[in-house]
């Protein structure tokens, strides 16, 4: 029996009760409709992905699709959904594995060093690639919704005042942001309160863009951004608050008791940290979903690592912090990539010119798989509020949590709830 008639067999056998809205082509022009109205299109353009693709071996399949052999047509969402059903009928390795657990690159040391390259990787890249989907504020991490009908703009500006009321910033605070991407959240906590702060990042583009940014507003004298690893910011009790959005993930596993015993070094006692970040959701942290995960290890986040909550939990609380608030955002998290996949999608030539048809096919099928992962609860996102103690007694904290919710501070805030 030829390569081709071997794996159409098998296909058909592990689909046989649910067959994929797929067509798949071949090198030499033949199609095969698994179903009457095929909404994606598989064009394998040489015989070994067809191998491949009968022996499961999907992160061949997702270099092949990155270099341009296998050809995949069709809207991003029915793309995804193939492709999980593919991935869970065919695949031999968990999908999130490498996400989770670094599988994907056990060798992958977090230096500085090491650490600086991968940052750069995936965000040394044109601005204008970014803003392409992202909002105008360049806000890379999961938004906040009121309805889950708010546009990416202000869902973003919602997430900074969430963040800006956690932390109860006050007049003379002075701020720390651990890995502050493009300066979206300092330029929002300085323009909204009498404050002074510092952020950090790793990469040199976000770092030029941030500085761009803070000097265009004004900001300067009252911001400073940085190019620092977090584990050269220098002092002892230096902050009053301190926040960390989307940038534990990148610390490594072996690096955690590091990178949460130099946040307590430089919090003040009685400061608050803030640590917005994803988790697993498996209470084990072993990895959830279909196989394919290498595609995001190698493509995406080299060396990114996963704790599920009470992994986390557990380094804060060994590190002399005091937790007093956990919020769960997976659905936000999960509109928030959608909403991304479709302003990519829609934005595909201006992506392409700014980032290469490479990377927006790496990052068309990343953000709508990840939108995915947190729609189904394969991952989910965490926002933590902690204290470092005075003098060995709890930092005191607010009764109730309606200081989380004071649109009189920021009008961009929800409404509470029994507004009218």
């Amino acid at each position: 029996m030829s390569l081709r008639r071997r794996l159409l067999s098998f296909l058909q056998k592990r689909f046989a009760d649910r067959p994929p809205p797929l067509r798949l082509a071949f090198w030499d022009g033949e199609v095969f409709d698994f179903s009457t109205s095929p909404t994606v299109t598989l064009t394998l353009r040489a015989p070994r992905m067809a191998r491949d693709l009968l022996l499961g071996r999907l992160d061949r399949l997702g270099d092949a699709y990155v270099a341009g052999d296998i050809l995949v047509e069709g809207a991003a969402t029915d793309i995804l959904r193939t492709g999980i059903d593919l991935a869970e009928r065919v695949g031999k390795a968990p999908w999130l594995a490498p996400l989770v657990r670094g599988t994907g690159l056990l060798s992958f040391r977090h230096t500085k060093a090491h650490d600086a390259r991968a940052i750069a990787y995936h965000y040394d890249v044109s601005d204008d690639f970014y803003l392409a989907f992202l909002d105008a504020a360049m806000i890379y991490s999961c938004a906040y919704f009121c309805t889950g009908a708010e546009d990416i703009e202000v869902a973003q500006q919602q997430k900074l005042a969430h963040i800006c009321n956690k932390l109860r910033l006050a007049p003379g605070d002075r701020l720390l942001d651990v890995g502050c991407g493009w300066g979206g959240l300092l330029h929002f906590a300085a323009s909204h309160y009498d404050i002074s702060a510092l952020g950090i990042t790793n990469s040199e583009t976000q770092c030029a863009g941030a500085r761009d940014r803070i000097a265009a507003a004004g900001l300067s004298d009252r911001v400073e951004i940085r190019l620092s690893d977090y584990r050269d910011v220098p002092g002892e009790d230096c902050f009053e608050k301190i926040v960390s959005v989307g940038m534990y993930e990148h610390v490594g596993r072996r690096n955690w008791p590091t990178y949460f015993q130099s946040i307590r070094r430089l919090l003040k006692p009685g400061g608050t940290l803030l640590n917005h970040g994803i988790i697993t959701t498996d209470a084990d942290g072993r990895p959830q979903g279909p196989p394919g995960g290498e595609f995001i290890d190698r493509y995406v986040f080299p060396g990114g690592e996963l704790a599920n909550l009470p992994r986390l939990l557990t380094e804060i609380a060994r590190h002399g912090l005091e937790t007093s608030d956990v919020e769960d955002l997976r659905p936000h998290y999960a509109r928030t990539l959608t909403l991304w996949s479709n302003r990519l999608e829609a934005s595909r030539d201006a992506v392409i010119a700014a980032g290469g048809v490479e990377r927006y096919r790496i990052w068309r099928i990343y953000l709508a798989g990840m939108a995915q992962a947190f729609d189904r609860g394969w991952l989910s996102i965490a926002q933590i509020v902690a204290h470092k103690p005075i003098g060995g007694h709890p930092a005191p904290r607010p009764w109730t949590r309606d200081y989380q919710y004071s649109p009189e501070a920021i009008p961009t805030l929800c409404p509470p709830p029994d507004a009218t």
